[in-house]
């Protein structure tokens, strides 16, 4: 996209959010160029705020575009904008959605059906047990993990989708060249390194994860998923603010009962007093899901016959052709098994032949 540079440069000015953007776009007619270089007069004329536009004016003076791209680039850094078919269909429903997204890691089309699971950083081993057992069957299902890589409940879910050989994606508060926090920086490393999902944040580069980025963020998290589990959450938690979220999009709320003098739970179970679905088991979740999915429920859940092998292999491929050979060298699998798990996947409908020796995944 040759106009790529002034979504990201729009992005960059402090005042300028969804609404203001789109308030833009459409006076421009979609020439962000021309928007980005446009008079400061005709800029007010718009009712741009003038720290908003004071801002704008200094950021196109001092802001090397080209820089931008180029540091991209060179952090491994997709940016995907509204107007770009790559943008997740679930999050361009909500309201006052972010026109730009970074991303590091591969998004797939079934990333589509995922499930947001949020709460507490002071997890109980009662809340540890059910994210564990939760993330994991709804991983196994075929559905992608939703959540924002802080400490606790986070962690957990991210974790527990991994280990059961699922995807993931951790949504930042801070430029997402850099996991944070610190302590579960070799995670988001991990989740980016291994091709078990991703990292997604709209926030520029070399953003810090400020107090005030984190409650904007996660209505990313809730606005990325189908539903939004709360498994613990104090009566102050930030993961309130994520099942309110959800519920203003639109969006299924499940929470965990827990003990009702255990101060973790305070949050979820006044979720449940207010309308929120109580979760017993992942299958109550699934059961909700499936009303909602109807027939694309289906290519979910033939995920699940996927063996480790086949997982695998079936993350090393993309829309663009990929030669068996490079498949086999990027998994550390011989030639022979990479062949025969090739042609299972192509059974279930996963992965189609392009050319001799060559392959796409569905």
């Amino acid at each position: 996209m040759d106009d790529l540079k002034y979504w990201i440069g729009f992005n960059r000015v402090s005042g300028i959010g969804p609404i203001r953007f789109q308030r833009l776009f459409s006076h421009f007619g979609g020439d962000l160029r021309g928007a980005w270089h446009a008079p400061a007069d005709e800029l007010a004329a718009l009712g741009l705020e003038q720290r908003a536009l004071n801002n704008l004016l200094q950021q196109r003076q001092q802001l090397d575009l080209d820089a931008e791209m180029a540091a991209l680039a060179a952090h491994g850094v997709t940016a995907v904008t509204l107007n770009d078919e790559a943008y997740p269909r679930l999050l361009r429903d909500i309201p006052s959605a972010p026109f730009v997204l970074y991303m590091r890691g591969e998004w797939l089309a079934q990333d589509e059906w995922a499930v947001a699971i949020v709460g507490t950083r002071r997890v109980s081993n009662y809340g540890r047990r059910v994210t564990e057992m939760v993330a994991h069957e709804l991983a196994d299902a075929g559905l992608t993990i939703v959540s924002g890589l802080a400490l606790g409940i986070d962690r957990i879910a991210h974790e527990a989708a991994m280990a059961a050989g699922g995807r993931t994606i951790a949504v930042l508060a801070n430029g997402v060249e850099t996991a944070f926090p610190v302590r579960n920086r070799r995670l988001g490393e991990r989740i980016v390194d291994e091709k078990r999902g991703l990292l997604i944040s709209d926030y520029p580069l070399g953003t810090a994860p400020e107090a005030a980025n984190f409650p904007p963020r996660n209505r990313i998290i809730s606005g990325l998923a189908l539903a939004t589990l709360v498994v613990e959450a104090g009566e102050k938690s930030g993961a309130l603010i994520t099942a309110r979220n959800a519920v203003e999009q639109g969006r299924d709320v499940f929470a965990v009962p827990g003990n009702i003098s255990n101060a973790s739970s305070k949050g979820t179970n006044r979720l449940i007093q207010q309308g929120a679905i109580p979760l017993l088991s992942a299958q109550d979740l699934l059961d909700a899901l499936d009303i909602q999915m109807a027939e694309p429920k289906q290519a979910v859940r033939e995920l699940v016959k996927t063996s480790a092998t086949e997982s695998l292999v079936l993350g090393m491929l993309s829309g663009e052709p990929r030669h068996i050979d490079e498949v086999g060298r990027d998994c550390g699998l011989p030639t022979a098994t990479v062949s025969s798990t090739l042609s299972l996947l192509e059974l279930k409908g996963l992965v189609s032949q392009s050319g001799s020796m060559m392959y796409v995944r569905l």
